[in-house]
């Protein structure tokens, strides 16, 4: 489940990813009433097996099991809360009526490990962001230059050319980025977890700036929820 709309006294608008059909919009019907059937499973972050009457312009829930209950877990810790709500946003942008189950999967499994508090919030976000942009056909390189192909390292880092730029290729005021950030989104990209998982805090808040950047230039405008994500700062001296 992505997000929700209440509609009238007691329906609300279930705005849904589904595994081969993309993006789904529909009503449950008096989900909002005491004793409602469907109970919690269509909350978002929820996992559901649905069954669905094609109406004209929105289809009707008409049965809701649960597969995954992801929900309290998140919504229990802030950081694992905004983390997902970014998420999710992030999934409502990436797709539409054509089905990608990569997307789909990729979605559920990092909804899991929120859930699960298998690794820090932020670096489960940034990982899945880099992910999905992937999927959607925006790999960023971190390694070759993205505009000629010289082989790297390189240590500057361009959103609109599609990541790490040779010295040549650079524009001119393009900031440097240090071995240890450019270490870290590699990692993330690929999920190499052990050496995302032995990043400073520093390193790590440099490295979500860039994803944030890359991300909002793909999208033509920045994620609503991504300005309330809880990310750890580190100490001042």
């Amino acid at each position: 489940m992505l997000r929700t709309h209440k509609l009238g006294e007691a329906d609300r608008i279930v705005t849904l990813l589904s595994r081969r059909h993309g993006k789904i919009r529909a009503v449950a019907k008096g989900v909002r009433r005491t004793g409602s059937k469907f109970g919690s499973r269509l909350e978002p972050f929820m996992v559901a097996d649905l069954q669905l009457y094609e109406g004209r312009s929105l289809d009707v829930i008409q049965q809701a099991e649960t597969l995954g209950a992801y929900g309290a877990e998140i919504v229990g810790d802030y950081a694992s809360y905004t983390a997902a709500n970014a998420m999710v946003e992030t999934a409502d942008r990436l797709t539409e009526a054509e089905g990608s189950l990569q997307q789909y999967l990729l979605l559920v499994g990092a909804l899991r490990s929120l859930s699960r508090r298998e690794h820090a919030p932020g670096l489960t976000l940034d990982s899945y962001l880099l992910r999905s942009l992937s999927i959607a056909g925006w790999a960023p390189s971190f390694g070759t230059c993205s505009r000629c192909g010289k082989p790297g390292p390189h240590d500057r880092f361009v959103p609109q050319l599609g990541g790490v730029v040779c010295e040549d290729c650079a524009p001119p005021g393009t900031a440097h980025i240090d071995s240890a950030t450019l270490a870290l989104l590699g990692a993330l990209l690929t999920g190499e977890w052990a050496l995302a998982e032995a990043s400073d805090d520093s390193t790590r808040s440099r490295a979500s700036g860039i994803v944030a950047a890359y991300l909002q230039w793909h999208l033509e405008r920045g994620l609503r929820s991504l300005s309330h994500v809880s990310r750890e700062v580190p100490p001042t001296s």
